[in-house]
């Protein structure tokens, strides 16, 4: 069991049930899942810099990231049906657990001019998505080694019903969230 699954049974859990009142442990919002995406759109035309990138991923999650082609071609983007356009990859249980204790822990601080996550990026369901400009703010990546710096989406998919819920149950799970 890691250290924040551990926090979330022992402290978050009942916090949670006293402040909305469920009756069963079944109701309790649980983070189910987090999805990581890059998305690169001049990998069309530099194929290296898509394996790369898949590496920094797989590297920062812990798990190897798949690449995503484009569904459609585009003239305008010089875009054609099935070229790599990004990468990503989904996490689940141990790993979802340490990826989100370490985001909280390591690399948000590590923002520069970190204020805090605003919360605007809650979907009406009680998930939560955030963009990050720069991807070297995770410990795994060795700055001297990076081809480009690139931005990623992280979406954190809970079983909570609302907004309200999902922001307290990553704020006490320790998502920073601005003031």
């Amino acid at each position: 069991m890691t250290r924040l699954e551990k926090v979330y049974k022992e402290k978050v859990a009942p916090a949670l049930q006293k402040e909305f009142g469920y009756k069963s442990s079944m109701q309790l919002p649980k983070v189910e899942k987090i999805s990581l995406n890059v998305g690169l759109g001049e990998a069309s035309q530099n194929s290296k810099l898509i394996e790369g990138t898949v590496e920094e991923l797989s590297r920062i999650a812990g798990q190897r990231a798949v690449v995503t082609r484009a569904k459609k071609s585009i003239a305008a983007f010089k875009l054609r049906d099935g070229m790599p356009v990004g990468c990503r990859v989904t996490l689940r249980r141990d790993m979802m657990w340490d990826f989100l204790d370490k985001l909280v822990t390591f690399a948000l601080p590590r923002v520069r001019d970190f204020r805090g996550v605003p919360d605007r990026g809650f979907d009406g369901r009680g998930n939560f998505t955030l963009g990050i400009t720069e991807h070297t703010i995770f410990p795994e990546i060795e700055i001297d080694r990076v081809e480009k710096v690139v931005g990623m989406n992280i979406t954190i998919v809970t079983s909570a019903e609302s907004d309200k819920e999902g922001k307290m149950l990553l704020d006490l799970l320790g998502m920073p969230f601005k003031k």
